[in-house]
């Protein structure tokens, strides 16, 4: 995992991009990643995923915390299902649970985006993104959207950190691997929404007929060690801003650009995988996952207590 201010997404080829984000995967991202001429499983050298073929890139927004003095702090991440040490995102791919349904992996190329870094207010579309307070014994129960999940950061001090879930649509138009907003090549389900999961679920629109898997984020922030009144605002109000400058979490989003070697993703699904065993792949360890590093290109101060965000300038 590295940390930096790169988005070959939204800002290809701009350095530094607007603002800061956590991205995983194969060590071969950069600031442009041009999809005619970047092909990731052969332009990386390793992956920090745990399944040794996939060299997709995930990448989210950062989380600070604003201390009442008015510096901010980088919040860091702990352990969880599927979670290393370092931090990062936990991806789930999920198979439709109609075995009689066919998946189909995505091709090269393909990328897409979910959230909106502007959005400064609530979305209709609710179950894109969300945010869980945490208890302080943990609830990794009902990982997708919905009660007691917002849109909105949490107001209040969360005893087991703040989770932060983004799920992807799950239907494909079947021609297009990416389209100028990123979005309109791929839609949600049209019906059967179900708090099991959001996208496996459903019949896809007749604009986009060919079901995807279910690409799911999820991230875990510990916020425990900002759970102290004396560090909060004098009223109260929260005190986390994401690094596009949002405090009031809607900004919250994620980016994804597909990697996997040959047709590993497809035996995969064809294999109905869920989880982090899966026969059909090459697995390696925490530890050799963990030495896939990559270099800063953007090389500023993104821990310890700062006076302002990275990026916080030029967004004004």
């Amino acid at each position: 995992m590295i940390v930096d201010r790169l988005d070959p997404l939204v800002n290809p080829g701009v350095v530094p991009s607007p603002h800061l984000h956590q991205i995983v995967g194969g060590n071969s991202f950069n600031a442009s990643m041009d999809p005619k001429t970047h092909d990731l499983p052969s332009a990386s050298t390793c992956t920090s995923c745990t399944f040794s073929e996939d060299f997709s890139n995930y990448w989210t927004a950062v989380l600070y915390f604003r201390a009442r003095n008015g510096t901010y702090r980088r919040v860091p991440q702990f352990v969880s299902e599927g979670l290393r040490a370092d931090g990062g995102i936990t991806v789930y791919y999920i198979p439709s649970p109609n075995a009689n349904e066919k998946v189909t992996a995505f091709k090269p190329g393909f990328r897409m985006l979910v959230g909106d870094a502007t959005a400064r207010a609530n979305n209709p579309n609710a179950r894109k993104v969300c945010h869980r307070c945490m208890p302080a014994t943990g609830d990794n129960s009902n990982i997708n959207c919905g009660a007691p999940d917002s849109q909105y950061l949490p107001n209040k001090m969360c005893p087991g950190g703040i989770r932060s879930v983004i799920t992807f649509p799950t239907c494909w138009d079947g021609v297009n691997t990416d389209s100028i907003d990123h979005m309109s090549h791929v839609a949600y389900p049209t019906s059967s929404y179900t708090q099991v999961s959001v996208g496996a679920y459903g019949t896809c629109p007749a604009s986009h007929p060919v079901k995807i898997p279910q690409v799911m984020y999820e991230v875990m922030w510990d916020t425990q060690m900002f759970n102290n009144k004396e560090l909060w605002p004098e009223d109260g109000s929260q005190p986390f801003v994401w690094s596009t400058g949002d405090e009031s979490g809607y900004s919250q989003h994620g980016d994804y650009v597909f990697g996997w070697k040959g047709d590993s993703l497809q035996r995969a699904m064809d294999a109905r995988c869920n989880g982090a065993v899966c026969g059909q792949l090459e697995t390696q360890s925490s530890e050799s996952a963990m030495k896939c590093t990559k270099s800063k290109t953007v090389q500023e101060d993104i821990d310890g207590w700062v006076t302002e965000i990275p990026g916080m300038a030029m967004a004004e």
